[in-house]
């Protein structure tokens, strides 16, 4: 059972603070920024054509609206239809005739006017240019709604449906397989090789964590591309497509955030903290490996081990921060950001995770408990297995890992048998009969300890005689071992060793027992006269019968 992290969760919230004081100094600083102008996209039978502008009187949703109008007659029309653009003639001063705006026609059908807002929302040169790309917009448009109203239509969509589902699915499969049958192999081999040579199933997965969320957002971006493929299919899907599809856009990428002099879209800062992640994660991957190819090497102890790999880790973290924050061209020098988020964190309750990362270095350099140590904390008894910068875990006898938040270790008492010099005393108390010899007692108890083969010699060990119990004589037997680890499995093999060597010593081992005695005679029980006349009655009454 294993019940841990793979990376600190108090970088995560902080990274959080710091991503809301982000956001709160952008909403800020883009409040001044000038408005777009407002838009609304036109359709043809689902099919986008471009986006207009309000102008005159009629807003941008009543002018797309009319467009729309205008065009959906023309689908069904018998015959070609001539779409084209022609310039209108306005009357200038003194009468003379002036070249106006361009408008589109259908035929004798009027569709709309060229107006410069348009010229700005198209972005062409000149309205003639702008009015002859709508043109070709339209006539391109207004030819695939006439096609899909052809006999066959339905079939060839729902053929391309199936076919795209299908290679959605393959791809979806393709994706899996490649990262079950090489990906992983890979991870296993070179990146997560366990640290624990007693739990091979513990390993740190860190980098694990990041390829699967990779996986997951293949996965998506392959569903989402087909289904946005078989939305663009049918007519009456189409407009629900470019809905979905240009909100995420706008969300992502036309939507920014305005920090110093630059402004940051969504989706780049959201690469910003993926990447931050991925130094994080890579970080740890590199100090795993260093922990299991380089340090173990070097035949150094296991705690020291720990604390470089600790270093090290956090080292990286750190380098690998600035330089990403500075290629990404954010201003170090300025740490009112940094201190803002740092507020916001604390103050959402990162008080008690900053106390345990903090704990976590003092571990880490004073070294009370390390990696290793076979420690008595409360009622959990096991070997510590890592500190990290949060929680400490320790492995009980049990095989059941436990999380402990590091500065529990700082505020409560914690039994460290291995701190200094790993060889400790035992204490194993013995009762034996009073009809027993006490020499012969003590003699029992050594010839036990000498058939174990984990009891040290020197110091050797002792019997102490504690005096007259309730029901027998009470002894106690000293050993001292160098595994603190195994010491209720040698408390074990002793006394199954005990109990031989007394019973082969014809020494007895007592059971509590209490005697009773009863004695006989007259009981000093005194009656009331109501009693004593009352029971007259009855001895008189019986006498008779």
């Amino acid at each position: 059972m294993h019940t841990g992290v793979s990376f600190p969760r108090w970088l995560v919230r902080l990274v959080c603070g710091l991503v809301l004081a982000v956001v709160l100094h952008g909403v800020g600083s883009a409040a001044g920024l000038a408005q777009a102008i407002e838009t609304e996209p036109v359709f043809l039978d689902g099919l986008f054509l471009f986006d207009v502008p309000a102008a005159g009187d009629l807003t941008a949703a009543e002018r797309a609206l009319a467009i729309e109008t205008n065009l959906d007659p023309l689908i069904e029309s018998a015959g070609p239809v001539d779409v084209r653009a022609e310039m209108r003639a306005v009357a200038g001063s003194g009468g003379a005739a002036q070249d106006g705006n361009p408008v589109i026609l259908a035929g004798d059908r009027y569709i709309m006017t060229v107006t410069n807002a348009d010229v700005r929302v198209g972005r062409a040169e000149t309205l003639q240019a702008q009015a002859d790309q709508w043109v070709s917009a339209i006539a391109a448009a207004l030819g695939q709604a006439r096609s899909d109203r052809q006999a066959g239509f339905w079939v060839q969509a729902l053929t391309k449906t199936l076919a795209a589902l299908a290679t959605a699915l393959a791809l979806h499969w393709l994706v899996g397989w490649f990262w079950h049958r090489w990906l992983r192999p890979f991870l296993d081999r070179f990146a997560l090789s366990p640290i624990d040579p007693d739990n091979p199933d513990h390993e740190p997965s860190g980098l694990n964590l990041l390829f699967r969320l990779t996986l997951f957002l293949v996965r998506c971006a392959v569903v989402f591309a087909a289904l946005a493929y078989i939305a663009n299919l049918f007519p009456l899907t189409r407009r629900i497509s470019y809905r979905v599809t240009e909100s995420l856009r706008e969300g992502l990428f036309d939507r920014s955030l305005l920090l110093g002099d630059r402004s940051y879209s969504l989706l780049g800062l959201l690469m910003l903290l993926a990447v931050l992640l991925a130094v994080v994660i890579v970080a740890s991957a590199l100090t795993n490996v260093m922990r299991s190819r380089l340090l173990r090497a070097t035949g150094i102890s296991i705690a020291a081990q720990e604390a470089i790999a600790v270093l090290s880790k956090y080292t990286l973290i750190l380098l690998g921060t600035v330089v990403i924050l500075q290629l990404w061209g954010i201003d170090l020098s300025s740490i009112a950001l940094i201190a803002s988020g740092l507020g916001i964190g604390v103050g959402l309750g990162l008080q008690g995770l900053v106390k345990d990362f903090v704990s976590g270095l003092v571990l880490v350099f004073e070294r009370p408990v390390q990696v290793g140590d076979f420690v008595d904390f409360g009622e959990v008894k096991g070997t510590v297995t890592r500190i990290g910068s949060r929680s400490t875990e320790i492995r009980t006898l049990d095989q059941v890992s436990i999380i402990v938040p590091n500065s529990r270790f700082l505020e409560s008492e914690v039994i460290n048998w291995s701190h200094g010099n790993p060889v400790s005393r035992i204490r194993l108390p013995v009762g034996v009969a009073y009809s027993a010899d006490p020499q012969t007692v003590k003699v029992a108890l050594l010839d036990a300890c000498h058939k174990n083969q984990e009891i040290l010699s020197a110091p050797a060990p002792q019997v102490f005689f504690l005096g007259f119990g309730d029901s027998a004589l009470d002894f106690e037997l000293l050993v001292w071992i160098a595994q603190p680890s195994r010491q209720l499995v040698i408390k074990s093999d002793l006394y199954f060793a005990i109990e031989a060597s007394l019973r082969h010593h014809d020494i007895e081992v007592p059971f509590p027992q209490r005697d009773l005695h009863i004695r006989s005679g007259h009981l000093p029980i005194d009656l009331s006269p109501e009693a004593q006349q009352l029971l007259q009655r009855l001895s008189d009454r019986s006498d008779k019968s």
